[in-house]
């Protein structure tokens, strides 16, 4: 069934899309865009003489201050994105009717094209030449006769012609009409092959065959669309016996959170400043959309179990992730609860406060997610799923985005696609760009910014490896002070520290970190690109 599985999350996301582009926040960012791309023209049509030079520098800021004004946009979506991870998906009906998947057998009729026009007979009365009158006729019949004689050959001719064009014509109509008739058969033996499956799908979904329980709600799982970043990868199994459905979910890792709390414009500088965003308020936050994601997640097997297939639920939220401590790649469980449809279903999840709901279900939530301090699994996803199977219930796991994203990963992509993105945004951007140097820590640019005035020399760092600290801002700020350079660009894949925005802080230097970027590809670049960790064994 992945084919159906495939279908549902296309439509699912595409429904998704184009709610969230009727939101007033993504107006409200549009707007802001739209008057900042404005005040960046006008700055750019100014003339060059001293009284509009200071027309051109007055509009440059105001071009500054709405970037700014667009990247706290971008923020408070983003965040509204978050905040609302529950709520978003009550308004959704995530039962899937089967029958619905059906398409109907309908087939184009046949059309011949200019094959089932046929050429018109040659007719003898266009040919025949006209009777004699005056000269002619006196001139006698003989004229007249060897005037026939050649029409008639002419005729004779057109239509031996024509005859052979036309059993030809009849010859290749038949043929296109057999092609027709076998791609037909084909295509509708197609339709009633898969309307059948449809069929054996859905009976064995409603008669609680476990392997099709398991594959049901993974398209109930698959079709529920996330904001970026967000991985959508699970393990499902079912105990029969029981009706026990059992979830293992892999949690967003915090990066997710924008480390970002207000961009300023300081116009003596000429800086685009970032206001880090508080430890405190990143893991209360982080905890939220744990428990968010964890009731919605419930939520939508039980508002698409139409069928009581499922009488208890078990949900093991996970995270796979790199300790920044001790650089290993690690896998904890931060979230763990077990629950029954019926208690559940009474809930009003309008109205609830996502992490004391949680606690009044008796799961178990990390108090300090963003330390990666795990909880006891409430059950042992492993130990059930070996159950299941012994019991004849179905296991499967399902990477929802690995099936269908084609979205470039900017993890795993080569070194020289890797710089060649950055290249090309910078480019976009306003910046001149040449060949990169490469370290042992990433790659490095030279770059130059023509415009007059506010221009000059650009470092630019690039990282993909662990997130940036204090010691690599002061890094690039003493090669900004080395090249002589008027600013200075780090893009850190794999995040930015606290640390390292209190380092800059009144310094030329701008930090971009893995979902910046991601960002300013979209909007520069047209690229959707996404950043996602292979899995890794343990170093």
């Amino acid at each position: 069934m992945g084919i159906i599985r495939d279908m549902q999350r296309v439509h699912a996301t595409q429904t998704a899309e184009a709610q969230r582009a009727n939101t007033a926040a993504a107006q409200q960012r549009d707007l802001i865009r739209r008057n900042a791309d404005l005040a960046i023209a006008a700055a750019q049509q100014a003339a060059s003489d001293a009284e509009r030079q200071r027309e051109q520098r007055r509009l440059y800021s105001e071009a500054r201050t709405a970037d700014a004004a667009a990247a706290n946009a971008d923020v408070r979506a983003r965040l509204a994105d978050l905040d609302t991870l529950l709520l978003s998906t009550l308004d959704v009906d995530d039962h899937i009717d089967l029958q619905t998947l059906k398409k109907p057998i309908a087939v184009p009729p046949f059309d011949p094209g200019p094959l089932g026009r046929p050429v018109p007979e040659p007719v003898w009365d266009r040919y025949l030449p006209p009777q004699p009158r005056g000269v002619g006729k006196i001139l006698g019949d003989r004229l007249y006769q060897q005037q026939t004689a050649g029409a008639r050959r002419n005729y004779e001719d057109a239509r031996a012609r024509w005859s052979e064009g036309e059993q030809t014509r009849r010859r290749r109509l038949a043929a296109r009409r057999r092609a027709y008739d076998e791609s037909k058969r084909k295509y509708e033996a197609k339709l009633v092959a898969y309307n059948a499956e449809v069929d054996r799908f859905a009976s064995a979904v409603a008669s609680a065959d476990p392997a099709s329980v398991v594959e049901y709600f993974a398209m109930v799982l698959g079709n529920s669309v996330y904001p970026d970043n967000f991985p959508q990868h699970f393990r499902l199994a079912y105990l029969p016996k029981q009706r026990h459905l059992l979830i293992e979910y892999h949690l967003p890792p915090i990066e997710v959170i924008p480390v970002v709390k207000e961009y300023r414009y300081d116009r003596v500088r000429d800086d685009l400043a970032a206001i880090p965003r508080d430890q405190a308020e990143i893991r209360r936050r982080y905890v939220e959309i744990i428990a968010q994601v964890t009731l919605r997640t419930v939520h939508e097997i039980v508002e698409a179990d139409r069928g009581a297939l499922v009488h208890q639920i078990s949900f093991n939220g996970i995270v796979d992730t790199i300790d920044r401590r001790t650089g290993r790649f690690v896998r904890p469980c931060l979230v763990s609860l077990k629950t029954d449809r019926d208690t559940f279903a009474a809930i009003k999840l309008r109205r609830v406060d996502p992490v004391a709901c949680l606690t009044y279900l008796q799961g178990v939530l990390s108090a300090t997610p963003d330390e990666l301090n795990g909880v006891q699994p409430v059950i042992d996803f492993d130990r059930a799923a070996d159950r299941a199977d012994l019991e004849g219930g179905g296991t499967e796991e399902f990477n929802v985005l690995a099936e269908i994203d084609e979205r470039p990963n900017l993890v795993t992509m080569g070194e020289d696609a890797w710089e060649q993105t950055l290249a090309e945004l910078f480019s976009v951007m306003g910046l001149q760009i040449g060949a990169p140097t490469r370290t042992g820590q990433g790659a490095r640019w030279l770059a130059t910014d023509p415009r007059p005035v506010f221009g000059g020399p650009v470092v630019v760092y690039a990282t993909r490896g662990d997130s940036a600290g204090a010691a690599a801002a002061h890094s690039l700020a003493g090669a900004v002070v080395a090249a002589g350079a008027t600013k200075g660009i780090l893009v850190a894949l794999g995040g930015v520290d606290p640390q390292a925005y209190e380092a800059v802080a009144g310094r030329p230097l701008e930090l971009i970190d893995g979902p910046a970027l991601v960002t300013l590809l979209a909007k520069y670049c047209g690229l959707k690109a996404r950043i996602e960790h292979p899995e890794h064994a343990e170093a």
